[in-house]
């Protein structure tokens, strides 16, 4: 199983540019070829997050449309820039988001099953898990304690050292840690909101955030630091699935490089 993971798209209107700047759509358009083109073909696509800028039902058609040609099954979960029901309308007709309340699923038909999680506080930029959710994701879990599970959030559970987007992180993390503990089949974590490909130790398994698919975050670890971004090479994740091996994830830069080139004899022994 090959599973596919972009994040923080940040689509606009048609014809408009983040910030002024930054052309999501024709990134994405990149993205989704690059996927396209990769052989093998991804089982699926996992959307993490912040797929509009600004919740508007507008922006869901434009994301749409960019999508249309993806090869594979896609599925989302909503971050912090978007909004539930413009997003619940744009993408209901594809069968797995509930038709009410919050926007949180399970994958159950793949080797490694899916936890979808909507880690979304309307109008902040960080995120929660309630009581009622961590509920959920327990009980969803305890039902099948011997299949391997990953879980995708848009929202980190660790701090990243990145101080202001630390503060927009996930409320009470702890509570989310000691459930992750109870459930040794968890083999990942998967997050966006970053910017950037980041990982952690997380309550027995690993946690980690994917590059955006447009512009990235400066890393910047000084805790003055003002947040900002930069035009790094957009990427993706592929997190490569065996059973009995676990996950293995591999993080792709997306662009036109020189190559690819064969290794000569002599490089090969040099």
């Amino acid at each position: 199983m090959l599973i596919a993971q972009i994040t923080d798209t940040h689509i606009t209107r048609p014809g408009t540019l983040l910030m002024g700047m930054v052309d999501t759509a024709a990134a994405l358009e990149q993205a989704v070829a690059a996927l396209n083109s990769f052989d093998p073909v991804p089982t699926l696509t996992v959307l993490t997050g912040d797929l509009v800028e600004s919740g508007e039902p507008e922006e869901y058609q434009h994301l749409r449309s960019l999508l249309a040609p993806l090869r594979m099954p896609l599925f989302a979960i909503p971050g912090n820039h978007d909004a539930r029901e413009p997003m619940r309308e744009a993408f209901i007709g594809d069968g797995y988001l509930p038709q009410q309340g919050l926007l949180q699923y399970v994958i159950e038909d793949c080797p490694l099953r899916i936890i979808a999680l909507d880690t979304l506080v309307p109008g902040e930029g960080g995120g929660a898990l309630r009581a009622d959710q961590l509920r959920w994701v327990d009980e969803v879990l305890a039902a099948a304690p011997d299949r391997p599970s990953a879980v995708m959030m848009h929202h980190p559970p660790f701090a990243t050292g990145i101080r202001r987007m630390d503060l927009a992180g996930l409320e009470d993390r702890l509570a989310f840690v000691e459930l992750i503990r109870r459930h040794p089949q968890v083999e990942r974590i998967l997050c966006g909101h970053l910017h950037r490909p980041i990982e952690s130790r997380f309550a027995g398994t690993i946690a980690g955030t994917a590059p955006s698919t447009a512009h990235q975050i400066v890393l910047d670890l000084r805790p003055e630091a003002r947040l900002s971004f930069v035009f790094e090479p957009p990427g993706y994740q592929l997190h490569y699935w065996r059973e009995g091996a676990g996950l293995v994830t591999h993080t792709v830069a997306i662009g036109d490089w020189p190559g690819p080139y064969r290794y000569s004899k002599q490089a090969a022994t040099s």
